[in-house]
């Protein structure tokens, strides 16, 4: 019995040392993990930095690349944001609120517990079919996570397949749009009658994860490296390891000096995400938008009175001293922007940033000018302290409506016909090209640093509020140079306004310093909310 208990208390203190401490030495770990695995077959571990000096010697059809995304892809192993997000854009602010109340029990309990915890609160309920925050809301988050070092790496090819703690739901969509993963291995969500029980399946113990994505068993021996990137942890655990014939560990002191992915070395360009969490909600950071709130709501509510009551000369400089902030530059070449011509308004056409840009166009020229949007709440349009009018989408329609507007006075169009966030231009649609022959860009930037003020999927008459819900809301507007318009009855008008749209487009694109694009206001609607764009009128 004595020889029993020794034997025992040496087994537990040999895995305290392997899995608690990891060994400091290199050599010392490689040799005990080794040893762990010994009954599991010839299993080599290395330490994670020389993966990068085994790639040139690897085949890329004959390699595949298996790994972590929380120890191995994202420099932070730290899920709790990623679920503070799905409880606040999927459950709402309650929910997310009842997710940092149980914040410190989450700090307490253990790893595998906590999750299921989170998991519960985030989950339970929803409607599974109007789930898309692992689609629109999470990819951005995520993509601002990702490690540099283990991106470089995936972009050099082979077979990719992730593994992942966390539901499935959460982490499928950004790994296979954005970082064209081939397999995704992750915890799936119990469902009934449509809705989610925010309880996960069991971890995944079967051997057919390689298999479903290579073909058969058979097919899995053709594949010369078969190569895993992981934490000890991880290693020890997860079944795919089983498949591998060299695992990669990566340790905490690793992932400290990993880098972030620039924007411009995404393997695929973020153009389009929704929420209205502009901020990685970390603890610390979810505190201090529930702190703001109520003061957040009542200096909106303040801010909304003075700039619909107030005139122009006497609602900037106080919004300013509410933390507005405005700056306005314009071409040289522009005179008397403030004086509207007698016989026909001057056109201004920038891009859509937010609802409020025709309102920041009118602060910025300190005058009234009438707007045309392709879709306003009612809300909106009644709150609207400037003159807007819906247009319906039917050419020949609101190119008459545009002619009666701009016979009363200037008038602006945002052409892209809805908002994008990040910093690309969407195609413009060139019947503002044949409106009139005084036309003006107006390159339009907005900043925000707690919530969005636009929405795919969410109600867009609470646009407005979110937006100057913020602490220190800025526009910047740049007015352009002036180009000229194509008469609709000019010959070859077809062609001619397309480029006119085009110029404007490349433009506006360049003194913002965006990519311009050609997607539409159908691709973003289809991408983030599952639909063409028909919005309700709330």
């Amino acid at each position: 019995m004595a020889k029993f208990f020794m034997n025992y208390f040496s087994f537990f203190f040999f895995l305290y040392r392997v899995v608690f401490r990891q060994a400091k030495n290199p050599k010392a770990l490689h040799r005990n993990v080794s040893n762990l695995h010994a009954n599991e077959g010839q299993i080599l571990y290395h330490k994670y930095p020389s993966f990068a000096q085994r790639w040139p010697n690897l085949s890329k059809d004959q390699t595949i690349v298996v790994f972590s995304v929380e120890e191995a892809l994202l420099k932070s192993s730290y899920l709790f944001p990623y679920f503070m997000l799905v409880a606040f854009e999927a459950g709402g602010l309650f929910r997310a609120f009842l997710l940092f109340v149980l914040y410190p029990f989450l700090c307490l309990a253990g790893e595998e517990m906590g999750l299921k915890i989170m998991v519960f609160v985030c989950f339970f309920g929803i409607k599974t079919e109007s789930f898309r925050v692992g689609s629109a809301v999470l990819p951005k988050f995520f993509l601002e996570d990702v490690a540099l070092e283990t991106l470089e790496m995936l972009k050099k090819g082979g077979k990719k397949v992730a593994f992942s703690n966390i539901p499935r739901v959460m982490v499928e969509s950004f790994l296979r749009d954005y970082l064209g993963i081939d397999c995704v291995v992750g915890r799936e969500m119990k469902v009934f009658g449509g809705y989610f029980l925010g309880v996960m399946e069991e971890k995944k113990r079967s051997n057919d994860a390689l298999e479903t994505m290579i073909g058969s068993q058979e097919n899995l021996a053709s594949y010369r490296d078969v190569i895993g990137i992981s934490s000890l942890k991880e290693s020890l655990q997860h079944h795919l390891s089983s498949h591998c014939n060299e695992i990669y560990l990566v340790r905490r002191a690793d992932k400290r000096s990993w880098q972030h992915v620039a924007r411009g070395e995404y393997m695929k360009p973020l153009i389009f995400h929704d929420g209205r969490l502009a901020f990685t909600p970390t603890p610390l950071a979810t505190l201090t938008m529930f702190m703001w709130l109520p003061f957040g709501f009542t200096l909106s509510i303040i801010r909304a009175i003075i700039g619909l009551m107030l005139p122009h000369k006497l609602s900037i400089p106080i919004l300013a001293y509410t933390g507005f902030h405005l700056s306005l530059s314009s071409d040289p070449s522009l005179e008397n922007l403030t004086i509207t011509r007698k016989t026909k308004g001057r056109l201004y056409v920038c891009n859509h940033r937010t609802l409020l840009d025709p309102l920041y166009l009118s602060f910025s020229l300190q005058k009234d000018i009438a707007a045309v949007t392709y879709s306003l709440s009612m809300l909106s349009e009644l709150l609207a302290p400037i003159k807007t009018v819906r247009l319906t989408r039917d050419r020949d329609r609101d190119g008459e409506m545009i002619g009666k507007l701009l016979k009363q006075g200037d008038l602006v169009v945002c052409p892209e016909g809805t908002t994008c966030r990040e910093p690309y231009l969407l195609r413009f649609s060139p019947l503002f090209a044949e409106m009139s022959d005084d036309i003006v860009p107006v390159a339009m930037d907005s900043h925000v640093g707690m919530f969005y003020g636009t929405t795919a999927g969410g109600l867009k008459c609470l646009d407005p509020l979110f937006f100057i819900m913020n602490p220190r809301p800025s526009y910047n507007v740049q007015i352009l140079a002036g180009v000229s318009g194509v008469p609709s009855g000019a010959g070859n008008s077809e062609t001619s306004r397309f480029e006119v749209a085009n110029h404007v487009q490349s433009e506006i694109g360049k003194a913002l310093g965006f990519g311009c694009t050609m997607l539409t206001r159908r691709d973003k609607y289809l991408i983030l909310a599952g639909n063409e764009g028909t919005v309700d009128k709330h």
